[in-house]
């Protein structure tokens, strides 16, 4: 049986090589063998403000590390050491680079090695073996059916060597067991959300009378977040709502042929193109509607922060999706079908009601299940557990 652990939003880790809740280099718990956390970059998305919210709430040492120093969440990083593959797994930098983590994670006294993203578990994974780190976690944080073949093919031959893969939802866990890896190895742990993300805020865009707000919150880097079928619906709802407004959020490669399809659609100047905002509890409080119709979600930060502001949630029903949202917590839709997206949508801005009572009822699962003392309370029962049984007469209680 899957082992299950509680419940994300930005927040700043320590800008030092090693932290600790409370102060730098100083746990307030009696379990302070020194944790090494490994990301890939510091885009802004999911993975990378999980990773902030774990690193600056665990009540223990924390060691940071990543693959490439580049992104805009950087800035809140400071100065992390970096482990650059050069652009490959398999070249020699890449093989000189796992020496030098290695010789990291043993300078440090790394007792417990946790990668959060795909390259970092194929990094982090057997250079911790071979440092001898104890501990040696991976990370599931998508569903994994955006990978190829060959790539999931290493992947999980990387978990095997693992003594637990976290995933933050169970539909992600489902897939990795289909795909062979051990049932014990696995469990659930979801993202986490700061109590700032619950805080009533002052809206980004004033509140106008008689003018609603539909929002798409996204990184537009990717085809599977489906950028272009919101637009399409958002096309059906204009027709009969002239007055709604639509907001997409985020930046990347493809935004400038989404804005060749807006046009396309004639949907400005009804459509407004935000750019990577990080004032994402205040861009919900200007919405009404919150929309996700993405291809593949493993557990979506973007809909627990929509719960937790109250905003009802349209979302394409796949992976984690179901988890989040019933029909009492929000609409789930086919990830295809353009027509039953801007019909959900529609239902919505006609009831004033319905979106205040699903609004509300998501906030209340959001508080109950997902917040960032959750997580993180789980995160260390989890490092505790798996060092008591491999280092069973070291290990304090925390």
């Amino acid at each position: 049986m899957i082992r299950l652990a509680g419940s994300m939003v930005s927040t700043q880790a320590s800008g030092t090589e090693v932290k600790s809740h409370a102060k730098i280099g100083e746990s307030t718990s009696k379990f302070a063998s020194p944790v090494f956390l490994m990301i890939n970059s510091f885009e802004t998305g999911g993975s990378e403000r999980q990773f902030a919210l774990l690193a600056e709430a665990l009540n223990l040492p924390v060691h940071l590390g990543c693959i490439m120093r580049r992104g805009s969440f950087l800035a809140e990083f400071g100065d992390i050491p970096t482990f650059g593959l050069g652009g490959s797994l398999y070249r020699l930098k890449s093989l000189k680079t796992r020496i030098r983590l290695a010789r990291h994670l043993r300078t440090q006294g790394i007792a417990i090695a946790h990668s959060f993203d795909f390259y970092t578990n194929l990094t982090l994974i057997p250079t911790a073996r071979m440092a001898r780190v104890p501990v040696v976690i991976g990370s599931q944080r998508q569903l994994g059916n955006l990978l190829t073949k060959a790539q999931s093919r290493v992947q999980t031959l990387m978990f095997r060597w693992c003594d637990a893969v976290v995933c933050n939802s169970r539909a992600a866990a489902d897939l990795l067991i289909a795909d062979g890896l051990p049932e014990r190895l696995v469990v659930v742990i979801g993202n986490g959300l700061p109590p700032s993300a619950f805080a009533e805020t002052e809206p980004a865009l004033p509140r106008l009378p008689a003018r609603l707000r539909v929002g798409m919150i996204a990184r537009m880097n990717a085809l599977y977040k489906n950028h272009a079928m919101f637009l399409r619906a958002a096309a059906i709802v204009k027709a009969r709502f002239p007055e709604v407004e639509f907001l997409l959020v985020g930046d990347g490669p493809l935004r400038p042929d989404l804005e060749r399809l807006a046009a396309d659609l004639s949907l400005p100047p009804q459509v407004h193109f935000l750019g990577d905002r990080r004032d994402i509890t205040a861009i919900l409080a200007s919405l009404d509607v919150s929309v996700l119709p993405s291809v593949s979600e493993s557990l979506s930060n973007v809909i627990l922060e929509s719960m937790a502001a109250s905003v009802p949630v349209v979302a394409s029903h796949v992976g984690g999706n179901v988890e989040l949202l019933n029909n009492d917590r929000g609409i789930l839709v086919n990830h295809s079908d353009e027509h039953g997206l801007a019909g959900a949508i529609e239902r919505l801005l006609c009831n004033p009601s319905l979106r205040a009572a699903l609004g509300q009822n998501a906030k209340e699962f959001a508080r109950t299940n997902f917040t960032i003392q959750n997580m993180s309370k789980r995160h260390e029962e989890l490092y505790e557990e798996l060092l008591k049984k491999k280092l069973p007469n070291k290990t304090p209680a925390i």
